[in-house]
């Protein structure tokens, strides 16, 4: 859980999509270890012992002349594989413009992904659906500051292009799941993270060659909450 889920594929559609390689800034525990960020995935999971995702940010700004990007829909997991698992979002400014960068998602894919894999090639990309016939069914999600969206792993999304002038796309990502206190290595694996300010491996999560995490900030302060959610207390 704490390493890409598609490690061995490079996922190529995050390029230039804003990715910010930022992992254990206070901040971003800051919202991790809120209540009403806690309660939420409780209310998901139906359990109160829960491991949240050590996950970066994105910050979409408008695309210049000359660097137009498109958008893209995706899936982290294979959803052959029937994860288990939910994703969330965290809007830290309103993107409430349809033009400007955001989440976007197809919920009629997921809805019917049964009979529609029956459609496609057998050597289909199990990770980018072609969705060159889905154009239309494609869902831009608005969000305002604050709110936080919680989506079922086997729902294909992605980040839509920024067109606007001048609005800037803001968020976190952040999950949480079920803790697995007996497995050692992982928990050991995430509070090293946490405490040295260590990015995720792989080509998902490349990380900041310029290792500013490290150089420039302080190890993140937890509240009680935080403790459990990273697994160096335990439940």
């Amino acid at each position: 859980w704490y390493a890409p889920p598609r490690a061995e594929m490079q996922m190529k559609e995050l390029t230039g999509t804003g990715m910010v390689e930022v992992y254990n800034n206070q901040h971003l525990w800051n919202n991790r270890q809120m209540q009403r960020v806690y309660d939420a995935f409780v209310d998901v999971w139906g359990t109160e012992k829960l491991w949240v995702t050590i996950d970066r940010a994105n910050l979409n700004f408008p695309q210049r002349p000359g660097f137009e990007r498109k958008g893209f829909i995706h899936w982290d997991y294979d959803p052959e594989t029937k994860p288990q698992n939910v994703q969330g979002v965290l809007a830290l400014a309103d993107q409430t413009d349809e033009n400007m960068g955001g989440f976007q998602c197809i919920p009629w894919l997921y809805r019917n992904y049964d009979s529609w894999k029956l459609t496609q090639p057998e050597d289909r990309d199990h990770f980018q659906p072609d969705i060159s016939e889905l154009e239309d069914k494609i869902v831009k999600v608005k969000l305002e500051i604050g709110d936080l969206l919680i989506f079922n792993s086997t729902q294909p999304h992605g980040i839509r292009p920024n067109k606007s002038a001048d609005k800037v796309r803001i968020a976190q990502y952040i999950s949480m799941m079920p803790a697995e206190e007996e497995n050692e290595e992982l928990r050991q694996w995430r509070i090293n993270s946490w405490k040295n300010r260590i990015a995720p491996e792989g080509y998902a999560f490349p990380g900041d060659p310029r290792n500013w995490e490290q150089i420039r900030y302080d190890t993140a302060k937890l509240s009680d909450l935080g403790k459990k959610l990273l697994g160096l207390n335990h439940w």
